[in-house]
């Protein structure tokens, strides 16, 4: 099983997290921010990983440290889960309706870091959480997990819509392009590495 269990303390937050590519869609999840923890498990059950992480961050200040945080957590988890790359798919592009929303989710697990982000109307917030941090989620797992990550929303008009558009097709993604595939033989790169 690919796992990897992960602890990072720093003045702004206090994360331990336990993060399995071959899950079952199992979760625990505790962030102190509501709406996040909703994303978080709604992407581990629909990615079928599993995922278990605690953040005691603070929240006094705003909720950024401790989402971020967790993206890079996250994020450095994968990596570690994913080991060698030897068999993986690689690629994967997923559209997840959500109601009226409709977000595309292209990945990569090259080595390579980046984001695009295209996501357009979003309210400023969803209940109590700020809806700019979502970006600063996934640059924080793009970065430490060494993906390229497109985000692409089609429409939607619901922001709690778009965003678990968003997540649950990043979870189907990410579990697409981390799979073994018996064909595969090393890993799937012309240049012998990634």
């Amino acid at each position: 099983m690919r796992n990897y269990k992960l602890n990072r303390k720093t003045s702004e937050t206090a994360i331990d997290l336990d993060f399995a590519i071959d899950g079952t869609g199992a979760s625990q999840v505790d962030t102190g921010v509501g709406f996040f923890d909703h994303m978080l498990t709604l992407m581990t059950n629909h990615g079928l990983f599993d995922l278990q992480v605690t953040c005691d961050g603070d929240l006094d200040v705003d909720q950024h440290h401790s989402v971020e945080d967790i993206g890079i957590v996250m994020g450095q988890a994968f990596h570690q889960a994913l080991g060698g790359k030897e068999g993986i798919t690689r690629y994967a592009t997923v559209t997840s309706p959500m109601d009226e929303a409709l977000a595309t989710i292209s990945l990569d697990i090259s080595g390579r870091s980046y984001l695009v982000y295209n996501v357009e109307g979003l309210k400023d917030k969803v209940g109590a959480f700020d809806t700019e941090l979502v970006e600063e989620f996934f640059q924080g797992f793009v970065r430490h997990a060494g993906v390229t990550l497109h985000i692409n929303l089609a429409y939607g008009k619901n922001t709690h819509h778009i965003i678990e558009s968003i997540f649950k097709g990043f979870g189907r993604a990410l579990d697409q392009a981390s799979q073994k595939n018996e064909r595969i033989k090393g890993v799937p790169s012309t240049k012998g590495a990634l």
